[in-house]
């Protein structure tokens, strides 16, 4: 009688116990990204409460994501040694923590102590999700499934906008900071009720489910024997470090200058402005959404998963820079601002395939790999407001001359993807 109930349980259907997975990630990175986007449209109201000018807003901007940056490999690290369910609960409560301190902030000081705290606590999100998705999701569904969460960052952060003025509407920016930390905390009761670090350790997971998990069973428990020599002298990871930079530098200005450049640059209202400002964030999400469905058609069509992404992602970053140069020579604010969003579109599209190629490249260290990418991309994140509030204080708000050096960051990015192996896992290196 054993024989046939185990041949029976093995035919079961799978579960879909992995698509909860997806859905708490979806739901994080639209908090991440609200909470984040949050203080670009409130900047002016800052500024004038704490009596900031532009140079000072934008080192405001840049602490998050210095912060954000110099914690990243360590929260990527944390995630492979212990599981990704620890670390997880750690970042969102002190995240969410700091996003409710920043409506106490009284000065410039305190503002940019918070701003980095909260940059320190956020770090090691993305790595840790990316983490639990090598751990939950078997390997042809990866890249879709991180298409839909960058879709979905992108989208919570665009919306915020807009809820960001009728939140201002009800109660002043340092209630409503308090308001959206709190969201956080709900997010970490439910999570922490549901998730566990391996699937097979799941009541929801039937043998289905777990028969199509065994090609990732090993990444499942902790691995803090990171292979650091490996991982810092390999061309692939340097230049997945570079190509992110080169993402992340012109994306930045979308979710800390915007605003201000609506309402300086192209004299728009407060409330038209927020709305304008969604197309960029709204189309990036739709950049990764597509990139993330196309990329397993575009691999098949070319024979080659490194060939089919290096082809995206170079069409991206050439596309971002040919959609800022024609922003910048658009009059009309709408079609100048759809021309921004085709940009976010194109910047976009590189996002599956590079955090894809995190899991791959990484292996039982994607937490780790992924967090050593997104620390370089926030270093770009730290980089690039500082680099603006010194164009605006000393260039006469001088927003092109500030468009144009993105224009020129995205084409470095198309320069270096055809050099990277964005498949061969550290372990196969060392091997040879």
């Amino acid at each position: 009688m054993t024989v046939p109930q185990r041949v029976s349980s093995l035919q079961q259907p799978p579960s879909r116990a992995r698509n909860w997975v997806i859905v708490f990630a979806i739901t994080l990175a639209i908090l991440a990204y609200i909470d984040r986007v949050c203080i670009a449209q409130a900047a002016k109201r800052i500024q004038a409460d704490l009596n900031l000018n532009d140079q000072e807003i934008g080192w405001v901007f840049s602490a998050f994501a210095i912060a954000y940056a110099a914690f990243e490999i360590p929260g990527g690290w944390l995630g492979d040694y212990m599981g990704a369910k620890k670390v997880l609960i750690r970042i969102v409560l002190s995240w969410s923590a700091f996003t409710a301190l920043t409506g106490a902030a009284w000065n410039y000081g305190s503002m940019l102590v918070v701003r980095f705290l909260f940059g320190a606590g956020e770090a090691g999100c993305f790595p840790n999700l990316t983490k639990a998705f090598s751990v939950w999701l078997p390997k042809k569904e990866r890249v879709q499934s991180q298409g839909i969460m960058w879709a979905f960052a992108r989208w919570g952060g665009a919306f915020s906008l807009p809820l960001v003025v009728l939140t201002f509407q009800y109660m002043h920016w340092r209630s409503a900071f308090v308001l959206y930390g709190f969201l956080g905390v709900i997010w970490v009761a439910v999570f922490a009720w549901w998730y566990r670090d391996s699937p097979l350790d799941h009541p929801s997971v039937n043998e289905g489910e777990r028969a199509l998990l065994r090609e990732v069973s090993g990444q499942t428990e902790g691995h803090g024997n990171v292979p650091w020599s490996k991982l810092v002298s390999s061309r692939s990871v340097w230049l997945l470090w570079v190509q992110y930079f080169c993402t992340s530098f012109p994306w930045y200005f979308f979710i800390t200058f915007l605003p201000k450049y609506l309402m300086e640059y192209r004299k728009l209202d407060e409330k038209t402005a927020s709305t304008y400002a969604v197309l960029p964030l709204l189309f990036g999400g739709f950049g990764s959404l597509f990139a993330g469905f196309i990329a397993a058609k575009v691999n098949q069509s070319v024979g080659s998963v490194s060939v089919g992404r290096k082809i995206l992602s170079v069409t991206g970053f050439l596309g971002g820079c040919i959609f800022l140069l024609v922003c910048i020579h658009t009059a009309d604010p709408l079609w100048a601002m759809v021309a921004m969003g085709m940009a976010s579109f194109c910047n976009d599209l590189n996002m599956p395939g590079a955090w894809g190629s995190c899991m791959d490249i990484g292996g039982k260290y994607a937490g780790t790999v992924s967090g050593s990418m997104n620390m370089m991309g926030n270093f770009a994140g730290g980089v690039a407001p500082a680099v603006g509030g010194y164009i605006l204080q000393n260039y006469n708000k001088d927003y092109h001359m500030f468009m144009y050096l993105m224009a020129g960051v995205y084409l470095v990015g198309a320069i270096v993807w055809p050099f990277i192996d964005p498949v061969t896992p550290l372990e196969a290196e060392e091997a040879h």
